[in-house]
């Protein structure tokens, strides 16, 4: 009897422990689905500030029309992107929404810069809290990326380390490993800093 009930606990552990393991891949495969909606809330918070920040610096700058224009156009195509949970499934989806993100962030660079030529511009009130929602906004999506980086490492390793990889085939063949965010070239690059 003490035999019978040995080998039920052990089972009970070996099935608790398969369990675990068998719902951590779609458990895993969850959380960086939610981090990646983390990064699109992030970036649409940003495009929604666009039109006020360009509405304002277009007040004072009114002859800046290219970079108006540069960034309106980066905004329209990081709007007209269709993305949804299955963009982090595909590479090349995913690379060109960091493409176009990166381009919009550029332009805003380029149309925060123009704001150095314009002093008043630089002390208006709603200038300075677009500038600092903006500059908030970067540093959340910076946050969501980190984030949703740390989630895809960990999916990725459950599907890579014994005994995931194992039950990854087994019981969920349709798990992949997923691509995560790259650094362009020109964002490694050192930003040259000039006092002229």
């Amino acid at each position: 009897m003490k035999g019978l009930a040995g080998l039920l606990v052990v089972v009970a552990i070996l099935g608790g422990i398969f369990l675990n393991l068998y719902n951590k891949v779609p458990t895993l495969d969850e959380v960086t689905k939610e981090k990646w909606s983390q990064v699109q809330n992030q970036y649409k918070r940003r495009a929604d500030l666009i039109p006020n920040l360009v509405s304002t610096v277009q007040g004072y700058a009114a002859h800046e029309k290219s970079v108006f224009t540069e960034v309106t156009e980066a905004r329209s195509k990081v709007s007209q992107m269709k993305i949804d949970a299955s963009t982090i499934e595909d590479p090349k989806k995913l690379k060109e929404f960091e493409e176009a993100q990166r381009t919009l962030g550029g332009a805003l660079g380029r149309l925060m810069a123009i704001s150095e030529n314009y002093p008043q511009l630089k002390a208006d009130q709603n200038f300075l809290a677009l500038q600092s929602q903006l500059e908030g906004t970067e540093n959340r999506i910076a946050v969501a990326r980190k984030d949703y980086i740390a989630a895809v490492k960990e999916y990725n390793l459950v599907l890579r380390t014994f005994p995931g990889k194992l039950i990854a085939q087994t019981f969920h063949p349709d798990a992949k490993i997923k691509e995560t965010f790259e650094a362009s070239q020109s964002e490694q690059k050192t930003p040259e800093v000039s006092f002229k």
